[in-house]
């Protein structure tokens, strides 16, 4: 059915295609809402400090 150079092929499409699959379940799961959420609470703290400088200066 294979030669061993199509099975050889098969196996590193499918290895790729499984090592890709992965890095998109932990980039979308982990890697992407940490971001999203650090840089939230980086904004909010930015917002805290406008805030608290405004009072100092009235």
């Amino acid at each position: 059915m294979f030669d061993f150079d199509q099975y050889l092929g098969f196996l590193a499409f499918l290895t790729i295609l499984t090592i890709g699959f992965w890095l998109m379940i932990f980039l979308l799961t982990f890697v992407i809402p940490y971001w999203i959420g650090g840089s939230l609470i980086e904004r909010l703290k930015e917002i805290r400090e406008e805030k608290k400088a405004k009072r100092q200066n009235l």
